[in-house]
């Protein structure tokens, strides 16, 4: 009951695609912000600011995507209310660069259906799992399930047991796509390494060509 879906995809061809992204963000970066922080987030705009052949060979991937996590959700309901032909548009998308044990704490996203995570570069996962004090976590994402709030307040005893695995570690590699219903709370665990932790984050919306009223509404 009540399923969370995640779709992860492996872009094909991504190397190349992947060098220029971290040599573009890498470039807007230093022409907008100090280079001291840990953590550094572009503004939501960015493709209404940079126009290049590999951001939109990678949206062209990530619209796939959305498209088939959504379709695979909603198939059913798209089907009975006549919803017409889908358009998705994407309401925004930003770059974060992160190291020196920067983090992104627990939230999630509004304005949109479905948000994603893609994995531009950072150090491989052996040499992650090596690191001194992080360990295996270092640069992970992790999600965490609905029953989070309930552990701080709510009575606990081996009948409940389960409610103790709230989260899922997603083991970041670069190519990698990860979309996720804009609901579900997640983190970007500390990451300490050689090479900078580089991602593409995004938020989407999809629409019927007839309007998103999926069934009438009133009382009879």
């Amino acid at each position: 009951m009540w399923p969370t879906p995640l779709l992860r995809r492996s872009m094909p061809g991504h190397a190349a695609v992947n060098a220029r992204l971290a040599a573009l963000f890498t470039e807007d970066r230093a022409a907008h912000a100090d280079q001291g922080g840990s953590v550094y987030a572009s503004g939501d705009d960015l493709l209404q600011r940079l126009s290049d052949p590999a951001l939109s060979e990678l949206f062209a991937f990530i619209s796939q995507g959305v498209f088939e996590i959504a379709q695979t959700m909603n198939a059913p309901i798209w089907k009975a209310s006549g919803a017409g032909k889908l358009q998705m548009e994407i309401v925004g998308a930003w770059y974060q660069i992160q190291n020196g044990y920067g983090f992104h704490d627990i939230h999630n996203h509004g304005n949109c259906s479905w948000s994603g995570v893609y994995y531009v570069q950072l150090d491989p996962e052996e040499k992650r799992a090596a690191h001194p004090q992080l360990g295996r976590f270092n640069g992970i994402t992790r999600f965490y399930g609905h029953q989070l709030g309930l552990l701080g307040g709510a009575h606990m005893d081996l009948g409940n047991a389960y409610l103790q695995a709230s989260s899922f570690d997603v083991v970041p590699e670069a190519g990698t796509l990860i979309v996720f219903p804009s609901w579900l709370n997640h983190q970007a665990m500390a990451y300490d390494g050689d090479t900078d932790r580089i991602i593409v984050s995004f938020n989407a919306q999809v629409h019927g060509e007839r309007g998103d009223q999926a069934f009438g509404h009133g009382f009879h």
